[in-house]
């Protein structure tokens, strides 16, 4: 027995190092279609629109740069918010849309070993043992004179190896690589925009919860005037259209006041789903909104191109589409495979694993297209196609990425000059309607002029809360805008590829 075993380990020794000796000459070969050159994207020196300059340094949050590998991942920490961190912590493990893009990740991880184990020789066997009894009454044999009869006992082993000459497999091995770090880069960009929505939304419960919190105090307050009104109408010195107007004014801001908790509910609904809980087992405590924006420095319009995973993701989707043009280009090679089977064969039982029922053979195998009728030329039209379409997409990608960071530039520094008008437009609405008040109790105005004073300072604060919202949300979308503390170096290597190019 371990004569057999010898015997069959020689085979099988011989067999891989001949397959060895190929496979180094196949690495060597030559890999047919274009080489990946990142394509150029549209680009300044510099922003077009200024950030705002009033922040302390302190405040300030600071985005990733290339090559840095700082963390700044948690950003929402800058708005100095516990609550807000605690939810945004419960994104990562408990949001489902974001494991759907971790799976996504996860699929295309495994794609990138199944590509690579043809880098790799294919062993098979196939055991078999069968026993055959012909009939006695067999046209080959005389009846009765002869029993027919035979067995066939088989151990082998195939092997199918095929020799990438052309690079198909290594280009298809780098697509799979490229397309897995896209779909990481996919992942970061669901993440950060999860991680936004979730501050926005809070941002936007908290802005109803001030909201509440100012119609609450206007409606105590139009109630003390509504009975200004009936004591003066009581007293012969006020009209009874005077009481009319109080208790219209007071009516219309209790509908306000109740309509601005329709808007609450909603966002804390939305906050449970986004932290992958019912809305009936989440609520937060009323809080009104008392965040500033962070002060946040742009870097240049070339690191963004680094910072953002949605054009990280379209960037290596580029490549992968380069790669496919390369793959097609292969079918126009023939292919070589070489091939190897080595075992045992006998009659019986006990001649199964002699010497004289070994049996081997190897070599190689060639395969050429001659006539397709178009179908290769067909895909390497499609393939080239697909490539132009993910340039676009790229670029496409970029210059949105320049847009939103222009937008929410433009908007911080516009409603920081919209808040201190605002202010002075809340103090002049507020020494309004204190006049006007006093001269209805003074008997010089009628109480239309309140109601007029009253309604434009409550406008003007509800809309000093609204500007206040605006700019916290325009700082989350600039953060969003900057990659949220991502950067390239953050994606997966998953090895490196040696593919030369013809």
């Amino acid at each position: 027995m371990n004569y057999v075993i010898g015997v069959v380990r020689l085979i099988l020794t011989g067999i891989v190092a001949l397959l060895l000796v190929l496979l180094v000459v196949a690495l060597e070969g030559c890999t047919v279609g274009p080489k990946y050159v990142r394509p150029a994207v549209p680009t300044t020196a510099t922003y077009k629109e200024e950030a705002p300059g009033s922040f302390k340094e302190s405040d300030q949050w600071q985005p990733a740069h290339p090559g840095d590998q700082t963390s700044r991942g948690k950003w929402w920490e800058i708005f100095g918010d516990p609550e807000l961190n605690q939810l945004e912590e419960q994104i990562a493990g408990s949001n489902q849309n974001l494991k759907v893009a971790e799976a996504r990740f996860r699929e295309a991880r495994a794609t990138i070993r199944f590509n690579r184990a043809s880098q790799f020789p294919t062993v098979s066997t196939a055991p078999s043992a069968s026993y055959v009894k012909n009939s006695d009454y067999s046209s080959n044999f005389s009846s009765k004179i002869q029993q027919s009869s035979k067995g066939d006992f088989v151990l082998p082993f195939d092997l199918s190896y095929e020799l990438d000459l052309w690079g198909r497999v290594r280009r298809s091995v780098a697509a799979a690589r490229e397309e897995a770090q896209a779909t990481a880069a996919d992942y970061e960009t669901a993440k950060l925009s999860l991680e936004a929505e979730l501050a926005m939304d809070y941002f936007e419960l908290r802005s109803a919860d001030s909201q509440k919190q100012l119609l609450d105090d206007t409606v105590k307050a139009y109630n003390d005037n509504l009975q200004l009104t009936l004591n003066r109408f009581k007293g012969g010195v006020a009209p009874k259209a005077d009481v009319a107007q109080a208790q219209t004014q007071l009516d219309t801001t209790r509908v306000q006041d109740t309509d601005v908790t329709v808007q609450r509910a909603q966002f804390e609904h939305a906050i449970a789903i986004l932290i992958g809980k019912p809305p009936a087992e989440f609520s937060l405590a009323t809080a009104p909104l008392n965040q500033q924006p962070p002060g946040t420095p742009i870097g240049l319009p070339s690191e963004l191109l680094q910072r953002r995973p949605d054009i990280a993701a379209a960037e290596r989707r580029v490549a992968e589409a380069n790669q496919q043009i390369g793959i097609a280009r292969a079918a126009y090679f023939p292919t070589v495979t070489l091939g190897g089977t080595a075992g045992f064969a006998g009659s019986q039982g006990s001649n199964w694993f002699g010497w004289p029922s070994g049996f081997w053979a190897v070599g190689p195998a060639l395969a050429q297209t001659l006539f397709d009728a178009g179908r290769r030329r067909a895909t390497s039209e499609s393939a080239r196609a697909n490539y132009d379409a993910a340039v676009a997409t790229y670029r496409q990608t970029s210059l949105t990425a320049f847009q939103e960071v222009e937008d929410n530039v433009a908007a911080l520094r516009i409603l920081e000059n919209e808040t201190q008008q605002q202010q002075q437009a809340v103090a002049s609405s507020q020494e309004s309607l204190q006049l006007f008040t006093n001269r209805y109790k003074g008997g010089v105005d009628t109480y239309l002029q309140v109601i007029t004073a009253q309604t434009a300072e409550l406008a003007n604060e509800r809309n000093a809360i609204d500007i206040q919202r605006r700019r916290l949300d325009a700082s989350v979308l600039l953060i969003k805008a900057l990659g949220g503390g991502w950067n390239v170096s953050n994606l997966p290597t998953f090895g490196s590829s040696s593919v030369r190019d013809y």
